[in-house]
């Protein structure tokens, strides 16, 4: 329920080119994954985001001139439950009759050591914006990236949880978002 839409975070995370020069990826949604982990009464849960894609911008030579654009399809969360999943896209929790997209654009990448970076953006869920740093791995062969991070966000930031849910008393406020990222080179 407290699914944290960082999994438009997750686009970000192909931001690794092999040239010298700025190239263009494009996620490939099937082969990668959003996923999100929380807590309910004590009892852990995970689900995952179906319907996300983006588009990152990257030069090796120059990662804060990078940028990325990410949209998570909210109503796509799912958790196996038919409980969480009936009430995640409600008005208590994600509204995605008044919000149907989180977004998480990268406004620049660092590099944080060899083969690890950071995607500075910010992350919209239910037109609340906060700035998130989302450190990721990033290998490349040929055409095809992979980027790997999770990020922990506190759920009520977003408005995540209203009412009763607005508290940890029920559901933890802290959610973990994981991203394992698959993107493919465009052609110029």
């Amino acid at each position: 329920m407290m699914l944290r839409s960082l999994g438009f975070a997750s686009a970000l995370l192909i931001g690794g080119a092999v040239s010298a020069h700025a190239a263009t990826w494009t996620i490939d949604a099937p082969r990668s994954h959003l996923g999100f982990t929380g807590s309910q009464s004590g009892t852990p849960f995970s689900g995952e985001f179906g319907k996300f894609s983006g588009t990152i911008v990257f030069d090796p030579a120059n990662p804060t001139a990078g940028h990325a654009d990410v949209t998570i399809a909210i109503a796509s969360a799912k958790t196996g439950d038919q409980q969480k999943d009936g009430a995640m896209p409600g008005s208590d929790w994600f509204a995605a009759d008044k919000f149907p997209t989180a977004e998480f654009k990268a406004t620049s990448f660092k590099t944080t050591g060899q083969g690890a970076y950071e995607a500075d953006g910010t992350l919209t869920i239910r037109g609340i914006s906060k700035a998130v740093a989302l450190p990721f791995t990033l290998t490349i062969s040929g055409d095809r990236a992979t980027a790997k991070g999770k990020v922990q966000l506190v759920r009520t930031d977003y408005g995540v949880g209203q009412g009763a849910w607005s508290s940890a008393q029920y559901v933890a406020l802290d959610v973990t978002v994981t991203v394992d990222i698959v993107a493919d080179k465009t052609a110029p």
